[in-house]
């Protein structure tokens, strides 16, 4: 066995692509628990306790669930007119998807979870895997830290897994979660050997990190129905039958690290706006206002995070549900003259492209544009002489800055300078109040 290495000042450097692994370290997975609705219940204490859903684009299917919905049966899928008629009945509550106010409230709790790590992946919009250093404190307690220093700034409830690798992480992320009297954070090695193998024993191997149901039946086929079964088995075997992305889950279950470390993830060789509609759009001049829309908010995307597009396609398609109406999916693709972010020349690509595809009475459905060959802003210099005079001007970056500050119908071309939002829009009656990114929506306190 290799001596540990020395204690000094920093933690000794990791393999490239991996986090450090000496035995004064472990990864932390924390998440925050149902993420949508603890959004809603940190600016609506009354939520607290009652059953509250989180309904998908256009209010149509459940995506988020309080654990007293859980409680009730309601699996996430479950279409909003099924519940409806029960849910005054449950005193259930439910809300239109906030994805300002999630969004905003994630990038807080990232960049507050940064402060407490010695490495950190942002895994996805409520969970991060951190590196914890022991010479920090007990794990527990520095658990705990992250749990009071997350509940202070932003009102929301997390949970945090200990453990030697990232898979156990997650594993004791879910003991943490199901076991109230862990107080939120569990360390894996902290436990007897004999309560995690129990509890290994008892959950079955679908309720792993990367073991979707298809993959669950398959090893089940072989016999392994859990995931002590699953840590027990001949990785050589597993590898040979399944892949080595699966002999790497069992021996991350044996504590031995082999899922790298993704710290920032490799540039966007894509980027979608797609919408449904919450009244079908019919001609193609209401066609050309929605994707003049369209192709702003793209085209601000792709300037957030300094990238240019060579290359957009516009889509538009009918319900493929309904029988009784014209049906049409159309397509088009066009190249920009130059690589560009200019929300302008988009405009007036996507709008010329889908306008004269559009057919007559068709209702359409869902529309979108798509960006590709990104590339990174200033890549590729180009001659001033092929540069568009709003390129010159920097409209992408005025319309981008005064969005920023004073909301998303503050300015922009066309309806997207408009106050009020065309009737196509994305149905959102229920969406609580975008607490912390629109001055006019702002939280009031109201005193005694």
């Amino acid at each position: 066995m290799l001596p540990a290495p020395p204690l000094t000042d920093h933690p000794p450097a990791a393999p490239a692509g991996h986090p450090p692994i000496g035995p004064e370290h472990r990864t932390a997975l924390v998440d925050v628990n149902s993420f949508y609705v603890s959004c809603e219940r940190a600016f609506d204490p009354k939520l607290a306790g009652i059953p509250v859903v989180v309904l998908s684009n256009n209010d149509g299917c459940v995506v988020a669930r309080s654990d007293e919905v859980k409680r009730l049966g309601v699996d996430n899928g479950t279409p909003w007119f099924q519940l409806a008629a029960r849910a005054k009945g449950w005193g259930m509550v439910a809300k239109s998807s906030n994805y300002e106010l999630y969004g905003d409230l994630s990038s807080r709790v990232m960049e507050l979870l940064g402060r407490h790590a010695a490495w950190q992946e942002v895994y996805s919009i409520d969970e991060s895997f951190l590196g914890l250093d022991a010479r920090r404190g007990a794990y527990v307690e520095q658990g705990r830290v992250i749990r009071a220093a997350v509940a202070r700034h932003t009102g929301l409830p997390v949970c945090v897994g200990v453990a030697r690798t990232k898979t156990l992480a997650k594993f004791a992320n879910r003991i943490a979660k199901q076991n109230p009297h862990l107080g939120g954070v569990c360390d894996l090695d902290a436990m007897p050997a004999e309560h995690v193998d129990a509890i290994m024993t008892r959950v079955p191997v679908t309720g792993l990190w990367g073991i979707a149901s298809r993959l669950g039946k398959r090893l089940n086929l072989m016999g392994i129905e859990t995931v002590a079964q699953l840590r027990d088995a001949d990785p050589v075997l597993i590898r040979d039958r399944f892949n080595v992305v699966v002999m790497r889950t069992v021996l991350e279950l044996r504590g031995i690290p082999c899922i790298e470390l993704e710290p920032v993830r490799p540039d966007k060789q894509q980027m979608i706006f797609s919408r449904s509609f919450s009244t079908p759009v019919v001609g193609a001049e209401r066609m050309a206002q929605v994707m003049g829309l369209y192709a702003q908010q793209a085209a601000a995307r792709l300037a957030k995070e300094h990238q240019v597009a060579k290359i957009m396609t516009v889509f538009a398609s009918t319900s493929r549900f309904r029988d009784d109406v014209v049906s049409s999916i159309v397509s088009a693709t066009v190249r920009m003259p130059n690589p560009t972010a200019d929300p302008v020349l988009m405009s007036k690509a996507a709008i010329e492209t889908i306008r004269a595809r559009v057919v007559d009475g068709a209702p359409y459905a869902k529309a979108g544009v798509m960006l590709t060959g990104l590339e990174p802003a200033g890549a590729a210099p180009v001659f001033d002489e092929f540069l568009s005079v709003h390129e010159h001007r920097n409209i992408g970056a005025l319309i981008g800055d005064v969005t920023t500050r004073f909301g998303t119908h503050a300015i922009g071309l066309g309806r997207a300078g408009l106050i009020r939002v065309p009737e196509w829009t994305m149905k959102r009656q229920r969406m609580s109040p975008r607490y912390t990114t629109d001055w006019d929506e702002l939280a009031t306190v109201h005193a005694r």
